[in-house]
C-alpha cells in the first residue's frame, strides 16, 4: 500500500482514537489529524499542548468543554452525507477540552501549530460558507469550517462533497511553494468517507518532475497525505465520496496553481 495512504485501526483505542496522523508519522512539520470514535456517553478529556485544535463533529452529538466554555447538546447531523454543515469547536493552544458523546460520535480533531491569539469558540453551522463549485462533471458542494477570513492561527479546514461520476480538487492544483502571492505553502490530508460504504474513491498525487507520482485507490474510512504536488479526486459512478480537508504551513493563506496542462478546461468551463 502507498505510504500516503493512512488506514483506520480495527478497534478504536481507549480513547475512541482510529485513525491518527502526526507532523513525525508524516515526516512533515504542520498538520495533524486524528479520528475519534466515542460511544455514547464515552467521556474524553485532552490537553492541546502547543497545538491549535478545531474540533468537528462528523456525525452525532456531544457535549463539548474548551478553555473554560461549554457548549451543551451540539451536534445535528447522524451522516455527513446529510450534507449539512457541522458543528465545529476551535481550542486555542496551552488549553484543556473535553468531550461527551450523548449518541454514537464519529469525531475528527484537526491540529496546527497555535500561538495563543484566539478564544475557544463554537463553529455553528449557520457559521459556516458554502458554495457550490465548478459546473458539470467537476462541480460539487463545498462547505468552509475553518477558512482564512476566520480566526486562527495555522489551520484551514473545509468539506467537500463529491457527486457520483464527478471530480473535485479540479483541474488539478498544488499549493508547495511558499512563493505569495501566487502560491502558498501548505501541507493537506484528506479524510474520506464514501456512500455506499463499499465503495472508493480515487486520488492522485503528483508533481511536474513525477519524482512523486501515484494513482492511490482510497476506501471509505481512510486518509491521504498529501506532502506536496496536485492532488485530484474522482468519485466513481455509483458512489458519493465526502472528504475533510486540513491544511497549514508557515503562512495562513490559501493560494494554489493550476496544472498548466489542464488550466483550459477552466477556460473552457467559464465560456
Amino acid at each position: 500500500m502507498s505510504k500516503l495512504i493512512v488506514t483506520p485501526e480495527s478497534a478504536a483505542g481507549p480513547d475512541g482514537s482510529v485513525l491518527s496522523i502526526t507532523p513525525e508519522s508524516a515526516g512533515w512539520t504542520y498538520v495533524g489529524f486524528e479520528v475519534l470514535k466515542l460511544q455514547k456517553g464515552q467521556v474524553v478529556e485532552r490537553q492541546t499542548e502547543d497545538k491549535e485544535v478545531c474540533l468537528v463533529l462528523l456525525s452525532g452529538l456531544a457535549n463539548v468543554k474548551a478553555a473554560g466554555k461549554e457548549w451543551s447538546e451540539i451536534g445535528r447531523r447522524m451522516s455527513v452525507f446529510e450534507k449539512i454543515p457541522p458543528y465545529s469547536v476551535y481550542v486555542p493552544n496551552g488549553q484543556s477540552y473535553g468531550i461527551e458523546a450523548l449518541t454514537d460520535l464519529e469525531l475528527a480533531v484537526c491540529s496546527a501549530p497555535g500561538h495563543g491569539n484566539h478564544e475557544a469558540r463554537l463553529i455553528a453551522p449557520e457559521q459556516v460558507g458554502t458554495e457550490v463549485r465548478g459546473s458539470g462533471n467537476i462541480e460539487r458542494l463545498v462547505q468552509n469550517i475553518l477558512p482564512e477570513q476566520e480566526p486562527a492561527d495555522s489551520l484551514l479546514v473545509v468539506e467537500v462533497f463529491t457527486p457520483s461520476g464527478h471530480w473535485s480538487s479540479y483541474p488539478p492544483h498544488k499549493h508547495d511553494r511558499d512563493n505569495l502571492p501566487e502560491e502558498s505553502f501548505l501541507e493537506e490530508t484528506y479524510y474520506f468517507k464514501v456512500d455506499p460504504g463499499q465503495g472508493y474513491a480515487i486520488q492522485r498525487v503528483y508533481t511536474d518532475e513525477r519524482d512523486l507520482d501515484e494513482t492511490l485507490v482510497v476506501k471509505n474510512g481512510e486518509a491521504v497525505l498529501v506532502p506536496r504536488g496536485y492532488h485530484p479526486v474522482a468519485a466513481p459512478p455509483g458512489y458519493e465520496v465526502y472528504y475533510l480537508n486540513v491544511m497549514a504551513g508557515p503562512r495562513r493563506i490559501w493560494k494554489f496553481h493550476n496544472d498548466p496542462d489542464h488550466q483550459w478546461i477552466l477556460n473552457s468551463t467559464a465560456k
